[in-house]
């Protein structure tokens, strides 16, 4: 008998051992996951701190391009849109009313888009040991919370420095909607990241989807023009079309947060015939936005319980596809 098959007896006679958690019904299965990730949380912040050196290995200016492009599309979309276009006519604090929308659709893109590579991108991993394969998802979303804290860091000194810092209860809204952010870009970026693993256009439909609704999103332009919108068509239930998208409701209420000047009258100046002032009222926000942030967080844990599922059906052979 040759060496070779010696082993292969040696190994037959071996007790079979699983390795990870069973795939289970109900909500046994996501519980399981999500403590075993727990136990992972070492691996976890060390990807993610890998995640934040690769992407700017051997840049000179290293950490500051998380900055550099928010603020040139702040500069692109307040000169095209808000100059341009007249749309900081009728918005007050233009500027921070903007920048308040890129910020939060920035941590929810960055997570949809790197979430969704996440486990091709880390094949050699998957294919050489065992862990639970969310993390690498999980990874993404620590990235992208680290590049949202140094520009809520901006924005928040923005308002400071402006004298538009909210000293309201209103301020509770912003923990409230990037919450909602972060539930639906995890819960999405689980489900298509092994979605990407079996058919690679996934990742190219993504890119499109993005586009799309970062213009069906109230970021250049403010709820107000919705309304009037829907006004002007003669289609009153288009605005409840529009705000039934998490997203936008997350984005209002991060608005309604954090940009002070929306929610109350403020003076854009002076009318040079009659040198009365110029008023801009406040502007108008969806109502009962309280409920709807609660039901669509509601939705969303059951939206992140059942891509859990779906993933871990999925993931039994992503080590031969990938």
């Amino acid at each position: 008998m040759s060496v070779a098959q010696e082993r292969a007896q040696r190994l037959a006679a071996l007790p079979f051992e699983r390795i990870g958690r069973p795939v289970s019904g109900g909500g046994g299965g996501f519980i399981a996951g999500m403590k075993e990730i727990a136990a992972h949380r070492e691996l976890l912040g060390l990807l993610v701190r890998r995640e934040l050196k690769q992407r700017y290995k051997d840049s000179a200016l290293g950490f500051l391009w998380s900055l550099i492009r928010p603020l040139t599309m702040l500069l692109i979309y307040y000169v095209a849109i808000g100059q341009f276009l007249g749309a900081a006519r009728g918005i007050p604090q233009f500027a921070i009313f903007v920048f308040a929308g890129l910020t939060l659709w920035g941590l929810y893109s960055e997570i949809i888009t790197a979430g969704t590579t996440s486990i091709v991108s880390n094949a050699g991993l998957i294919k050489k040991v065992y862990l639970p394969r969310e993390i690498f998802p999980l990874a993404s979303v620590g990235s992208a919370l680290f590049n949202f804290g140094v520009q809520m860091i901006v924005l928040v000194g923005a308002t400071v420095v402006l004298g538009q810092f909210p000293l309201s209860w209103n301020l509770l809204y912003v923990p409230a909607a990037t919450l909602i952010i972060l539930i639906y870009g995890l819960a999405l970026a689980i489900l298509l990241s092994a979605l990407n693993v079996y058919l690679r256009d996934v990742q190219y439909l993504v890119e499109v989807a993005l586009l799309i609704f970062f213009w069906a999103s109230p970021i250049v332009y403010s709820w107000s023009f919705v309304l009037e919108a829907a006004e002007r068509s003669d289609l009153p239930w288009l605005g409840d079309v529009y705000i039934a998208s998490p997203i936008s409701t997350a984005i209002l209420a991060f608005q309604k947060g954090i940009w002070a000047a929306g929610s109350q009258d403020v003076v854009m100046g002076t009318n040079e015939q009659t040198g009365e002032p110029i008023i801009a009222a406040a502007q108008p926000w969806p109502a009962d936005l309280d409920l709807r942030l609660l039901l669509m967080g509601l939705i969303g844990i059951l939206l992140l319980a059942i891509a859990q599922r779906v993933f871990s059906r999925l993931q039994g052979n992503f080590a031969q596809e990938i």
